[in-house]
């Protein structure tokens, strides 16, 4: 006969191995396709912009596709900074990764998957774009009418912050269902 707790710690591990799956795959997907725009932006915006062609608009202007350096943080704010948001983007890889081996959640490993894939995506831009480690800017394309113009990368922090929001909300713990405990026995009379 087989031991309950050794089957319960069975499954646990591979829910774990399958959430982790999860987590991985959606960051790489995150991280490969906002570094495919990012370049296709380069390769086609960017020479829109020189010629003074302007952006590629679409939904009757409602999206636009421009190309712009962003030096700073969301809005372009801390510009003269830029150092200290790889620093924390470093810190953010971190601890996500560090709660990652925690996982046993589907929504929170895609969340934590996409946070951590955003994350990254911006955080290459900060390490290898110009004017070098640390100091690089970020290649931001996707305007929407009284918005910054912002990347795939600030996309998925976006959604994974709201998404990290209503599992918080709901309670749904990062290690999975919460136990549920059985009430006491209770003693008739």
């Amino acid at each position: 006969m087989s031991d309950p707790n050794i089957v319960a710690s069975s499954d646990q591990r591979r829910g774990n191995r399958r959430d982790l799956t999860v987590f991985g795959a959606t960051a790489i997907l995150i991280i490969g396709f906002d570094q495919l725009t990012k370049f296709l932006a380069q390769e086609y915006l960017l020479p829109r912009r020189t010629s003074g062609e302007g952006p590629i608009e679409f939904l009757g202007g409602f999206v636009k596709f421009t190309y712009a350096e962003n030096t700073g943080a969301a809005f372009s704010i801390g510009t003269g900074v830029t150092w200290l948001f790889t620093l924390v983007a470093f810190v953010v890889v971190f601890v996500i990764l560090r709660y990652a081996r925690r996982l046993a959640s589907l929504p929170w490993a895609l969340a934590l998957g996409a946070l951590l894939g955003g994350s990254i995506g911006n955080l290459i831009d900060r390490m290898f774009r110009a004017p070098g480690p640390f100091r690089g800017f970020v290649v931001d394309f996707i305007q929407l009418p009284y918005w910054a113009i912002f990347n795939i990368a600030d996309m998925s922090i976006v959604i994974s912050g709201i998404g990290i929001a209503i599992l918080l909300l709901r309670g749904i713990p990062i290690g999975g269902k919460p136990e549920t405990i059985s009430p006491p026995d209770r003693l008739d009379s």
